[in-house]
C-alpha cells in the first residue's frame, strides 16, 4: 500500500514537472523578439530621390540678374531690383515705383509665358503701334495699346514668339489712376502727368531691354505629358 502510494505521488510530480515546463517553453516561444541593433532594423526607410531645380536664378550685378527655366525652355536677363514670382507657364516681374515722385501710376508689371498654343494678340479696340522686334535671329511681333476706362489708364505692349507649338509671349501692364483719385489739383495734376509718362515709359524700355536678352535654353527638360507613361 505504501508502495502504490508513493509511486502516485511521483506520477504526480513528473506531471507537474512536464506542465510547468511546457509552460515555460511556450511563454518563451510566443514573446516578441528585440533586435540586437534597432536602428539598423527600419525596413520603412526609401530612399529619397534628389530634386532637380527647374529653374535658376543668379545675380550677374547689382542691377543685373539672370533667370533661366529649364523646363519651358528660356533664359533671360532682368533688372535685380524687380521682383520675381515664377507660376506653372511662366515668371512675372513685379516692377517698383518710384514713390518719391508726384504720380498716380498704380502698377508696373511684365510677364512671360511659354504656352502650347498658337500666337495670337487679344482682341482690342485700339491698337496704339505695331511692329517686330529681331532677337537672336527670331522675329518676335509687336503691338502697343493705350486705353482709359473708369478714370484709369491702361499701357501695354505685348510681344509674341511663335517656337515649334509653344508661343512666347511677353506683357508689359502699367496702370495709372485719374490725379484726381488722390486729391491733386492745379500743377500737381500737369506734373503727375508728366511724371507718370516718365515712369512707364523708362519701366517699357527696360521691359524691351528684359525681351532683347532671351534665349532658348538647349532643351526643355520637362516631360512631354502626352507621352508620359501610365502606371
Amino acid at each position: 500500500m505504501k508502495k502504490s502510494n508513493t509511486n502516485a505521488i511521483i506520477a504526480i510530480i513528473v506531471i507537474i514537472l512536464i506542465l510547468i515546463v511546457a509552460f515555460v517553453w511556450k511563454s518563451n516561444s510566443s514573446a516578441p523578439t528585440t533586435p540586437s541593433n534597432p536602428q539598423t532594423t527600419n525596413t520603412n526607410t526609401q530612399p529619397t530621390t534628389p530634386v532637380v531645380p527647374v529653374s535658376q536664378t543668379s545675380v550677374v550685378s547689382s542691377k543685373l540678374s539672370s533667370y533661366e527655366n529649364d523646363e519651358l525652355g528660356f533664359s533671360l536677363k532682368y533688372p535685380t531690383a524687380w521682383e520675381k514670382d515664377e507660376n506653372d507657364t511662366g515668371v512675372v516681374f513685379i516692377m517698383p515705383i518710384d514713390t518719391t515722385q508726384v504720380s498716380t501710376v498704380a502698377k508696373l508689371e511684365a510677364d512671360v509665358v511659354a504656352a502650347p498654343s498658337k500666337c495670337a494678340f487679344p482682341p482690342v479696340a485700339t491698337v496704339k503701334d505695331r511692329g517686330t522686334l529681331t532677337v537672336a535671329g527670331q522675329t518676335m511681333n509687336m503691338i502697343s495699346l493705350a486705353n482709359t476706362v473708369q478714370g484709369r489708364t491702361y499701357n501695354n505692349r505685348i510681344y509674341t514668339l511663335q517656337k515649334g507649338s509653344i508661343c512666347y509671349s511677353f506683357s508689359f501692364s502699367a496702370i495709372s489712376q485719374d490725379p484726381t483719385v488722390k486729391g491733386l489739383t492745379g500743377s500737381s495734376i500737369t506734373q503727375a502727368q508728366n511724371n507718370n509718362k516718365a515712369i512707364m515709359s523708362t519701366a517699357d524700355a527696360a521691359f524691351t531691354d528684359m525681351v532683347k536678352t532671351f534665349a532658348f535654353v538647349s532643351s526643355a527638360k520637362g516631360i512631354d505629358e502626352t507621352k508620359a507613361p501610365v502606371k
